[in-house]
């Protein structure tokens, strides 16, 4: 009866006595691998189980084992960080588009306050004390009339607005009797009443007259 040699590969031990059937139904049942190495009676060298001739149509059959999985120790858990950058991205995303919306109501009550009048009440006491009077009118003739204080009336043609001349006379005599007030009484607010109806280059002009004459601002009577 002709025994056969079976061993790892590579190993200097090895299992004797054993029948090629025997050989077979281990490869089989897996207790070997195609790749151990076996030598039969005949055979004067160790022959894997897959490379030799009796057994080489049975192990290319045989899957080979699938690789044994190793806990890897130094795997990095990105769950927790990834976490915490969408709980700041969302909080950067939030304060940006509040901000921004802060910034247009802002602006919008800003341009709503310059577009409308400056409404402001005084009393009596406060206009003589601190301002001057201004009566702007049309006057008769086709004129205009403008009276500071108890002062003399001013008056002009109402075609002053198309000559200078006129104009900057008209400007010149304001000033002066603005300045009696603005200089040692220090009433330097200018309190103007033209009813709406005077043409506004004249009232550009008593505007005009207010600041060479050192006012510190012009106000408008509201009917």
């Amino acid at each position: 009866m002709s025994t056969w040699k079976i061993r790892h590969e590579g190993s200097p031990q090895s299992t004797e006595g054993l029948t090629a059937a025997e050989v077979l139904q281990g490869l089989l049942d897996g207790q070997w691998e195609p790749t151990d190495e076996v030598m039969g009676p005949e055979d004067k060298a160790w022959v894997a189980l897959e490379n030799h001739p009796q057994f080489a149509e049975v192990a290319a059959e045989i899957e080979p084992p699938p690789p044994r999985p190793y806990d890897d120790e130094t795997r990095l858990d990105m769950t927790p960080l990834i976490d915490v950058c969408m709980v700041l991205l969302i909080f950067f995303i939030l304060t940006t588009a509040y901000t921004s919306l802060q910034k247009i109501i802002e602006a919008a009550d800003v341009a709503r306050q310059k577009a409308g009048p400056r409404i402001r009440e005084v009393k009596q006491d406060e206009v003589e004390q601190f301002m001057v009077r201004v009566n702007l009118q049309l006057g008769k003739n086709d004129t205009v009339v403008a009276q500071v204080e108890n002062k003399p009336p001013i008056t002009v043609d109402r075609d002053a607005l198309s000559n200078r001349d006129k104009l900057d006379a008209f400007s010149n005599q304001l000033v002066k009797q603005l300045q009696e007030f603005s200089g040692a009484a220090k009433r330097r607010t200018l309190l103007l009443d033209n009813g709406g109806k005077v043409p506004h280059g004249f009232v550009v002009a008593v505007q005009d007259a207010a600041k060479m004459a050192r006012m510190d601002e012009v106000l408008f009577v509201l009917p």
